[in-house]
């Protein structure tokens, strides 16, 4: 037999944020000054009562295996986050721990998705979630947002993609790439069409903390019991607690699908770590202070980088309602050139801004719109400043 890769394996593209950013990496190892707008990743240093816990965990002997679900005392604080934050009653045999959030969304997808199942996506969309769907076996059905309605999908425009083998959706709120929010009426509608025509909804919320402008978060499970079981809430604690290398997410949802995914896990992993597990439990416990300052800053941040985008000619951008993404609308000057370079597109803008003005952003294409860039103000005021003026001396170069 021909020693080949899997199918499966060969039809996976790499992750496109990923990519950008260990290219950034390597520029700035080689001692050059590269503006980084490309990763999702905070900031800021996690805070020291939580690094503190994991101090206390590895001299406490915290370092053995776990239930390949989590520790039990972490599932009890997750349910009283899920029952504080979105009104939800859970117990913790209806919670799942896993190494980040994004091991919590491939294992629900590998537990509920058949060969030939499709999965319905609000299109941007964060990069890795078509790969996961076929990761899984199914198909990725993308139903695109227009910048008009903030990116915004509505159940109206999902419901000419659902057939019968729709078996799910994965919803964003807040959403990566493009900061937007779904309403509770946004909301109640899409869970009304998922009882009626039945299908599961994949929530992702790891940005439900990160909201501006007085929004309101609402989780689609809170919103009856009916859509409650149909829907996997999932969360963590990377994003709103500056803990991304800790690598903590987690899951509540019906008991079946979190049974079906504690049996996939236990053979994939087994379980997340002991001490960052122990760390977790501490934030949920009493971050809201941090939190809170970590937002305001996010703020100013936002306010700042969608003020100097908007002031390029050529350029401009929508002011996300959450997360710390912004997407920038390229139209005015793809077809444009620089040095006799054609930017076709958003991958090639990226490119040229990242090799000649040392700026890295990632291109819309890889979500799904290649008329818009997304970059992220997870970064310094410093930073914002210097890589749009950056941006705009980059655009008005341009032929």
């Amino acid at each position: 037999m021909p020693l080949t890769l899997s199918e499966r394996a060969l039809s996976i593209s790499p992750s496109v944020t990923l990519a950008v950013d260990t290219q950034a990496k390597k520029l700035r190892a080689e001692g050059l000054d590269v503006i980084p707008f490309a990763a999702g990743e905070p900031d800021f240093c996690t805070p020291e009562y939580i690094n503190d816990a994991g101090k206390f965990a590895i001299d406490a002997g915290i370092t053995r295996y776990t239930p390949a679900v989590g520790t039990l005392d972490l599932r009890t604080k997750i349910c009283e986050k899920f029952h504080r934050d979105n009104g939800l009653e859970y117990n913790p045999s209806d919670i799942i721990v896993s190494n980040g959030a994004k091991q919590v969304l491939f294992t629900a997808l590998s537990c509920l998705v058949n060969p030939g199942d499709e999965v319905l996506i609000p299109s941007p969309c964060w990069v890795s979630y078509p790969e996961m769907v076929r990761m899984a076996g199914g198909t990725p059905v993308l139903v695109h947002g227009c910048e008009e309605n903030n990116f915004v999908v509505t159940a109206d425009m999902l419901a000419p993609h659902v057939t019968e083998h729709t078996k799910a959706l994965i919803l964003n709120s807040p959403n990566n790439p493009n900061g937007c929010i779904w309403t509770r009426a946004d909301l109640q509608a899409i869970a009304d069409l998922a009882v009626e025509k039945g299908f599961y909804v994949i929530s992702d919320e790891v940005y439900e903390k990160l909201i501006y402008d007085n929004e309101e978060h609402v989780c689609i499970a809170s919103l009856g019991d009916a859509i409650k079981e149909q829907t996997v809430v999932v969360n963590g604690v990377s994003k709103s607690y500056a803990m991304t290398g800790w690598r903590i997410g987690y899951a509540g949802g019906p008991r079946k699908v979190i049974k079906a995914m504690a049996s996939f896990q236990s053979h994939a992993s087994s379980n997340a770590n002991s001490i960052a597990q122990y760390a977790a439990a501490t934030a949920l416990s009493c971050g809201d202070v941090y939190i809170k300052s970590m937002i305001q800053e996010y703020d100013v941040r936002r306010k700042l980088m969608h003020r100097m985008l908007n002031e390029i000619d050529g350029l401009s951008a929508q002011l996300p309602k959450g997360a710390f993404y912004m997407m920038m609308n390229l139209t005015k000057v793809i077809g444009r050139s620089y040095k006799g370079t054609v930017i076709d597109g958003s991958t090639k803008f990226a490119e040229l801004l990242l090799n000649e003005k040392r700026v890295a952003v990632v291109p819309g294409l890889g979500f799904g719109d290649d008329n818009f860039a997304r970059l992220s103000y997870a970064t310094s005021r410093s930073n914002i400043v210097e890589g749009c003026k950056r941006i705009g001396c980059f655009v008005n170069s341009l032929d």
